[in-house]
């Protein structure tokens, strides 16, 4: 356990790595441990995506950009703390959509969706809004090279292809979902592919970012590794 003593000032950590790597997971334990506030960036993207899907907008295949960006102003995202799961859940226009987000469909536009620079720039400034007073914990795809480059801890966190096309199947199946455990891994490679090699922020390692493999590590452990991250930059 984290001794508060030492944490002298609030930082911000940032938390970036490939799909289903246990990013949120790992983001949502050290905000509560440090009664940070945590942003779930994918989350965001997820229900852009589900936004534009609903208006006829994108789909697996293709993306009608143009209309995306003519109606930027109309998409309104937020999140609502949820006290019986303990959760932060997404709303779109006002309704919770926090299943829908999570569902395969969604995940096989959303990188497709969040290529749009005018859409990446809009989140990006909102995040950065929510990170200026510190204590922030946020995870995403390209949060210490582009949301918070000045994050006073910067973790790039992975696993291997197949322990993540696992846990991702696992969590389908828990949330109901019919899905095979090859399509999850296709799924993820397309994805990755797509997150790495967009133009607009892509997927990458910050240079002062710590690697953080965690193929083999329990939560526990992780969590105790960075303990040790977390007290340097807060003495």
């Amino acid at each position: 356990m984290f001794k508060r003593k030492v944490l002298t000032k609030k930082i911000n950590i940032a938390l970036d790595g490939y799909s289903s790597c246990g990013k949120s997971t790992l983001a949502k334990d050290l905000a509560k441990i440090l009664a940070y506030i945590y942003v779930d960036t994918g989350a965001m993207y997820r229900t852009a995506t589900l936004w534009a899907m609903q208006k006829g907008w994108a789909n697996q295949t293709q993306v009608d950009t143009a209309q995306i960006v003519a109606h930027l102003d109309e998409l309104v995202i937020d999140f609502r703390y949820h006290a019986e799961k303990g959760i932060a859940e997404a709303y779109l226009a006002g309704v919770c959509v926090e299943e829908e987000i999570r569902s395969l469909a969604v995940a096989n536009c959303v990188s497709l969706v969040s290529q749009i620079a005018e859409l990446r720039r809009k989140l990006v400034f909102l995040q950065q809004e929510i990170a200026k007073n510190k204590g922030v914990v946020m995870d995403g795809r390209d949060i210490g090279s582009v949301v918070m480059p000045d994050a006073e801890l910067k973790l790039f966190v992975t696993a291997s292809p197949e322990v993540r096309a696992k846990r991702r199947y696992a969590e389908m199946l828990a949330h109901g979902q019919n899905i095979s455990l090859q399509a999850v891994a296709e799924n993820l490679a397309k994805r990755d592919q797509i997150d790495s090699q967009r133009t607009e922020s892509p997927l990458l390692q910050a240079p002062d970012a710590v690697l953080l493999d965690n193929s083999n590590l329990t939560r526990a452990e992780q969590l105790e590794m960075i303990k040790v991250l977390v007290e340097m930059r807060t003495k």
